[in-house]
């Protein structure tokens, strides 16, 4: 059986990238972040490849249509759009995969850490708590791979996401591209980032080879409260089920199954 990384990628956290137009499809710049998400992301991908694992990445960010395909590494399996799966920027994670990665990762709305931050839905959720905490996408995300049973191995992106997923989850190796300075961003070089990503993929398949660890605990109740942006959305996601009302602009939602989490995410942001 062929051995398998995932590779979740985001571009709120690819170097460089600062202002929402470069995030979006037609905006001033948004080119040239797909470009540089496309060279980090592949730099993770030759150090799974050396490894000799099978990188497969999802497209995760906006029309899941950002990173050609023809840049990447050959042998790099590509996800491409949306499959309306609960697992949503994990689309596909199950057993068969042995850790993920996540590349171009970002601070958590509710938080100073990038101009750029957010959590899910910068427009309809203003911050998201899971059992009282600061939750970032990576925070949700990791929940939802080790409740599959796949080990968190990499994250790269903006220095407070990556400081963040090391107390979240501390074997994790992390490479920050840059740092967040109110609306402005503090950068590595796109050629250097990528140097950074490709060492620390191959550094951490090494020891992860050596000393492989599981997925962290997934705690037996999980509560997820989301300040949403306006009294609609509040009204809105309050006939999902299981959803309550805390206050006007606040639901929150009791889980043991992180799955849950994510069908509650999508639903609010779409």
């Amino acid at each position: 059986m062929e051995k398998k990384i995932f590779i979740s990628a985001d571009i709120e956290g690819i170097t460089d990238v600062t202002t929402w137009a470069e995030t979006e499809v037609g905006g001033s710049g948004y080119e040239d972040a797909c470009a540089q998400m496309t060279r980090e992301v592949s730099a993770a991908c030759e150090a799974v490849l050396e490894a000799g694992y099978v990188p497969v990445v999802r497209d995760g960010h906006e029309t899941a249509t950002n990173i050609r395909h023809i840049d990447l590494p050959d042998g790099t399996e590509l996800m491409r759009g949306w499959a309306c799966h609960p697992g949503s920027m994990l689309a596909g994670v199950d057993g068969s995969y042995s850790g993920v990665f996540y590349i171009g990762y970002h601070a958590p709305g509710g938080s100073n850490g990038s101009p750029l931050a957010h959590t899910i839905d910068r427009e309809k959720i203003r911050w998201v708590k899971i059992n009282g905490k600061l939750a970032s996408e990576f925070t949700i995300n990791s929940l939802y791979a080790a409740s599959k049973g796949v080990p968190s191995l990499l994250i790269t992106g903006d220095e407070m996401i990556c400081r963040m997923a090391k107390e979240e989850v501390p074997q994790m190796a992390a490479v920050a591209v840059k740092h967040g300075r109110g609306n402005s961003t503090h950068n590595l070089h796109p050629l250097e980032a990528c140097r950074r990503i490709k060492e620390a993929a191959a550094r951490q398949l090494e020891q992860f080879a050596k000393a492989p660890y599981g997925p962290q605990p997934v705690p037996e109740a999980l509560v997820m409260e989301l300040c949403l942006g306006s009294h609609q959305a509040v009204r809105s996601a309050l006939h999902l089920p299981g959803v309550e009302k805390v206050d006007e602009f606040t639901v929150r939602c009791t889980t043991k199954d992180p799955t849950e989490f994510n069908v509650v995410r999508e639903q609010i942001h779409h």
